[in-house]
């Protein structure tokens, strides 16, 4: 019996062993990789500070040399146009002050004179009444004194011409804020260049240049040969530079075939009208000028050589009080009417309108469209500087183009 028990047991077993064999047999797992990460290599300063405790967290950075010296060069040139920039605001407040400070000349030499004459040729009709004696000699004397000073003083206003000179600073402070205004821009819209740097240089100096401070030795002549416009700006300067907003820019920069023949048009109606009429009244008022600053010193000079013979003929007192007093009215009109100040603003005026012209032409010479400024913002700058709008100075390119053209360029003066 016991063997009957064992004797089927033993597949049993043999089946039981080999079930619980496949069941515990272990699946073969995936080889995994492991990589050691490399220990970052320090130099013998980092070590020595890691030994010593003190571990710096900070990461290094590496600069750029290149970058850097770039960086440096434009912070060089901010440094080199801002101190452009307070030169210009220095040369402002001198030009003003000197300009006010002329402009008190000529009110105070033009009321000094008159007063001079006024009271010569008072004591010459005085002392034309008077008898042989000391009061004739004592008023006669006065007579001549006064008139001789009057003519040294005349000789001296009439060639310095103080209501011209005070115009010039006048002109020079609104040129030179003009500038102040365009480097402001300059700094605040885009990095400026070594190259503007040497342009805003140019512009001061030519400035300096058609606008003196002194008197002596570098005075503008006030009495030329011939009437020319004022010239303020570098001959050799490109006087249009490349638009730098490239937002929106179209292909041809804003350039046309007809804007460009506009701008022709408006350059001939300029040079016809504007350059040609005031340089016809500039000669006019420079004619009158030079007469009037001959005749009021000639006129108190023969006042004073009329005044010296007062009582040896009834011509003397005659001349001395006539010429006297035609002496005032011509001081008073020359200086009074500031004849002087009207040149300069003609002057300054025609210059202006050859400036217009020349930026026209230096702009339109330029064949490469991407170097020129943008032709609508051109355009309107064109059209704010003749006191017009957009439409009326295409209007007016358009009368020109048809000859029909009946008036000036320019609205503003």
């Amino acid at each position: 019996m016991a063997s009957a028990l064992l004797l089927p047991s033993a597949p049993s077993s043999s089946s039981c062993s080999r079930k619980i064999h496949a069941a515990i047999q272990v699946p073969k797992l995936p080889k995994l990789s492991f990589s050691v990460p490399k220990i970052p290599k320090r130099n013998l300063g980092e070590e020595l500070n890691i030994r010593d405790g003190f571990i710096n967290t900070t990461p290094v950075e590496k600069f750029n040399v290149i970058d850097d010296r770039s960086h440096s060069s434009s912070s060089n040139v901010t440094t080199q146009l801002y101190a452009i920039l307070e030169a210009v605001a220095d040369r402002v407040e001198m030009h003003a002050n000197i300009g006010e400070q002329r402009d008190n000349w000529n009110t105070l030499l033009l009321n000094s004179i008159n007063m001079i004459i006024l009271t010569a040729a008072t004591m010459a009709g005085v002392a034309a009444t008077c008898g042989i004696g000391m009061p004739l000699l004592a008023l006669k004397l006065s007579s001549t004194l006064l008139y001789s000073a009057a003519t040294g003083m005349l000789l001296i206003i009439n060639k310095i011409q103080p209501s011209q000179l005070a115009e010039e600073q006048r002109n020079a402070t609104r040129l030179f804020k003009q500038l102040q205004s365009q480097i402001q821009t300059m700094l605040a819209i885009r990095t400026p260049t070594q190259e503007d740097v040497k342009e805003v240089m140019e512009k001061v100096l030519a400035l300096d240049k058609a606008y003196p401070l002194p008197l002596l030795g570098a005075m503008l002549e006030k009495f030329p040969a011939k009437f020319e416009p004022a010239v303020w700006w570098p001959k050799n300067q490109v006087l249009q530079k490349k638009n730098f907003s490239h937002e929106g820019k179209q292909c041809n920069n804003g350039w046309s075939e007809e804007l460009e023949m506009e701008m022709r048009e408006i350059i001939k109606v300029v040079e016809r009208k504007d350059i040609e009429d005031y340089v016809r009244l500039g000669n006019l008022a420079l004619k009158i000028n030079k007469t009037l600053a001959i005749s009021g010193p000639l006129l108190t000079g023969i006042a004073a050589f009329g005044s010296a013979f007062i009582g040896n003929g009834s011509w003397a007192p005659t001349v001395a009080v006539a010429a006297g007093a035609l002496a005032s009215t011509v001081n008073a009109f020359e200086h009074g009417g500031q004849v002087g100040m009207v040149i300069e603003m003609y002057r300054n005026s025609g210059g202006f309108f050859q400036l217009l012209q020349e930026s026209i032409e230096a702009t339109l010479e330029e064949k490469d469209l991407e170097k020129r400024e943008n032709g609508e913002l051109f355009e309107m700058k064109v059209a704010m500087k003749l006191g017009r709008s957009i439409s009326k100075l295409r209007e007016l390119a358009r009368k020109s183009a048809s000859s029909r053209v009946d008036e000036f360029a320019s609205k503003l003066f």
